[in-house]
């Protein structure tokens, strides 16, 4: 058995030593097939995971908080068939107030997968520079968990994130708003709210997320100091941001959360519906265009399989009739196949690893930088699974063929 098995591969390698060209080419299919294959899931994963960063440097992966209330019908229909009756519907004008938010906060932390719970005051607000006004938006605060939940650490370009503890009317703004006022660390600047209360703030740091929206329009503040912003008490609390262990199952934890506080939950896909139907309409277009060219690599080793096998009809029958059985006549071009697949694979990992190299360093510039593309092993792995399995099917299909050969009607010809 083992001396059979020895001499189908040597049968295998002899057909591809004699067809050197069509074996080259076959092999040719399959590298490009892969490498692109690898190259374009990459840079799927890359644009994904930037759209994420980008995302959750100023969305929680879930936001607690009071929602509207839309007017009642004025008057309610007595039976099924009959319409209620209601008069141009509006918002009702209510406080946002979350209602005891410690306790929420704390009913929060006891779930299972939460991280990190901490309440947020958000206040809208205009940045005062001389007679001009910049309208934007600050972040109420406890820094230090808002620094676990966005990474403000590391988004610091200049001044001391730290220094907002200590400085009860400090403010970190963003690069884009800090250059509209030519301000900078140490400075005093103006800011007025919604409610028309204005307060004289000090510039405590510089932020850079390399979003432009962000960063022309976001700043981060004490708690103390939005609550003062907004005219209210030290319990008043907005929006209580929720981090949890596996954000891409934050739809299901903000379904419970809703349930469990009364208040509505709303997850960072529900928040951001247009980047993430965005991203997955991406993610189906490039997964397709790549699966597609792998799949015409396989098609080149059907080919050229099916070649060799019209070609070799005589070779065929003559070790049919020497003893050799359907199934080593199967192995032997199966063989063939995955050998080229093999040859492919290799070649194709190293190109695919060459294009995510270079292309890593090319600079895009704009709120992206660096290209967003990276080595990803397990799409290295998917390309080389994907590829074997491919490569397989080309070959087992004209090998079956050969298998059947009836070795009397090739003589007879």
């Amino acid at each position: 058995m083992a001396r059979k098995n020895s001499i189908n591969s040597e049968i295998s390698f002899t057909y591809i030593v004699k067809q050197r060209k069509l074996t080259l080419i076959a092999a040719l299919g399959v590298t490009i097939g892969i490498s692109i294959f690898i190259f374009m899931n990459s840079l799927t994963t890359g644009f994904d995971r930037k759209s994420n960063e980008s995302i959750f440097k100023n969305s929680p992966h879930i936001r607690v908080y009071k929602d509207d209330n839309i007017s009642q019908p004025l008057i309610k229909a007595g039976t099924q068939q009959a319409a209620d009756v209601i008069v141009n519907p509006k918002v009702i004008p209510e406080t946002n107030r979350i209602v005891n938010p410690q306790d929420i906060a704390d009913l929060l932390r006891k779930q299972p997968d939460v991280k990190l719970v901490t309440p947020t005051v958000a206040v809208s607000i205009f940045y005062n520079n001389g007679k001009s006004q910049i309208a934007g938006n600050a972040s109420g605060v406890i820094i230090d968990d808002a620094d676990q939940m966005f990474s403000i650490q590391s988004l610091m370009v200049e001044g001391d994130m730290e220094s907002l503890k200590t400085t009860p009317n400090g403010i970190l703004l963003g690069v884009g708003i800090a250059d509209k006022m030519s301000a900078k660390p140490g400075d005093n600047i103006s800011v007025t709210s919604s409610e028309n209360v204005t307060k004289v703030m000090k510039v405590v740091g510089l932020f850079q997320t390399n979003n432009s929206v962000l960063d022309k329009t976001k700043s981060y503040i004490n708690i103390s100091a939005a609550q003062q912003l907004e005219n209210k008490n030290a319990s008043y609390v907005s929006d209580i941001n929720v981090s949890v262990n596996d954000f891409n199952k934050a739809q299901d934890y903000s379904k419970r959360f809703s349930h469990l506080t009364g208040y509505k939950a709303e997850d960072w896909k529900a928040a951001n519906e247009t980047v993430v139907a965005a991203s997955r309409m991406r993610t189906i277009i490039i997964t397709a265009v790549s699966f597609s060219i792998l799949l015409v690599a396989g098609f080149g080793i059907y080919n050229i399989l099916n070649m060799t096998i019209s070609q070799k009809l005589n070779d065929i029958a003559i070790l049919k009739a020497m003893g050799f059985k359907g199934k080593d006549v199967i192995r032997i071009f199966v063989q063939q196949a995955l050998i080229i697949g093999l040859m492919g694979i290799l070649i194709g990992l190293g190109v695919a690893s060459l294009l995510v190299w270079r292309m890593a360093h090319v600079f895009v510039g704009g709120d992206i930088g660096y290209f967003p593309i990276r080595f990803e092993p397990w799409v290295y792995l998917k390309g080389s699974i994907f590829g074997l399995i491919i490569t397989l099917a080309a070959g087992y299909i004209p090998a079956k063929k050969a298998a059947n050969v009836d070795p009397v009607a090739i003589f007879r010809k």
